[in-house]
C-alpha cells in the first residue's frame, strides 16, 4: 500500500470512529475554468482533470459508506456555453462512463441521472442509459449525475405533472402536500442530501436541488474541483460532524 493510501485510510478510520458519515453528499463541482486559466491553460484541461477528482470522491466516498452522492454535472443554464466547449464536455461524459464501467462494477456503484436527458446529444444518452442499466443490481454506494438539471427545472416539471393528475382526475387538489411534489421531482425514491459541498470559493447555491437541499448543512471551499481529493472531503465531513442537526427543532426534542 502507498504512503498516501495508508494515511487515506488512517484518516478515514478516524473519520469514522469520530461520528456519523453523511447518508447522502451532494457537490457543486466549481473551479474547472479557472483552475486551468491560473495555469494557462483552456478550460477544458480544467474539466478533464476535474475526472480525476471525481473518481477520487466516488471511491472515497464509497469506502466511507456514504450511500448516496450527486454530483452537479452539467446544469440547464451551461448549454448557454460556447458551442466547442459544450461539445467537449459531452465527449469528455462519454469517454468516462465507458472507461469508469470495470470500476464502478468493482465498487459496487449504482448509477443514476436526473435532468431532462432529452437535451444531451444522441450518443451521450445512449452511453448514460446503457450504464445506469448496466448497475441496476449495485447497492454500495448509488452515484447520481445531474445533468441538464436545475433547481428550477426539477421544481416545474413536478408542477407540471402534478397538474396533469389534477385535469385526468387522478389526483385532488385538496390531495396536494410534500410527499406529492416530492414524488414528481426527479429525485423521487431518494433521500434529502445530508451535506452539499460546493468548491471553487463561490458561495451560492445556483441552482440546484432547491427543494431537497431544505436542511442540508453547507460547506464552502475556496478548491477548485480539479485540486479537490479525499483530504478535502474529510474536511467537509468533520464540518458537518462538528454541527448540531435541529431540523427547525430544539435539540431536546430529537
Amino acid at each position: 500500500m502507498s504512503t498516501r493510501r495508508t494515511a487515506d485510510q488512517k484518516a478515514l478510520d478516524e473519520l469514522l470512529e469520530r461520528g456519523d458519515i453523511p447518508g447522502h453528499i451532494a457537490v457543486i463541482m466549481d473551479g474547472n475554468g479557472r483552475w486551468a486559466k491560473e495555469r494557462g491553460l483552456l478550460r477544458i484541461h480544467g474539466h478533464k482533470e476535474g475526472v480525476e477528482s471525481v473518481r477520487e470522491i466516488v471511491e472515497g466516498s464509497a469506502r466511507l459508506g456514504v450511500k448516496f452522492l450527486t454530483l452537479y454535472t452539467f446544469s440547464t443554464e451551461n448549454w448557454q456555453r460556447p458551442a466547442a466547449e459544450v461539445n467537449a464536455l459531452m465527449q469528455i461524459l462519454i469517454r468516462t462512463l465507458r472507461k469508469e464501467t470495470e470500476s464502478f462494477a468493482r465498487n459496487g456503484i449504482r448509477l443514476r441521472a436526473i435532468g431532462d436527458r432529452s437535451q444531451l446529444p444522441e450518443e451521450a444518452r445512449r452511453e448514460l442509459d446503457e450504464a445506469i442499466q448496466s448497475s441496476t443490481e449495485r447497492d454500495r454506494l448509488t452515484l447520481i449525475l445531474a445533468l441538464s438539471y436545475s433547481g428550477r427545472w426539477d421544481i416545474t416539471q413536478a408542477a407540471k405533472k402534478i397538474a396533469g393528475k389534477i385535469a385526468s382526475g387522478t389526483l385532488k387538489e385538496t390531495e396536494i402536500d410534500e410527499s406529492s411534489v416530492e414524488a414528481e421531482l426527479g429525485t423521487a425514491g431518494l433521500p434529502d442530501p445530508d451535506l452539499l459541498i460546493r468548491t471553487g470559493g463561490e458561495i451560492r447555491i445556483s441552482n440546484f436541488l432547491l427543494w431537497q437541499i431544505a436542511y442540508s448543512e453547507l460547506f464552502f471551499t475556496e478548491t477548485y474541483w480539479p485540486s479537490f481529493r479525499l483530504e478535502h472531503l474529510f474536511e467537509a465531513i468533520r464540518s458537518y460532524q462538528d454541527r448540531e442537526r435541529r431540523f427547525g427543532r430544539v435539540m431536546e426534542r430529537i
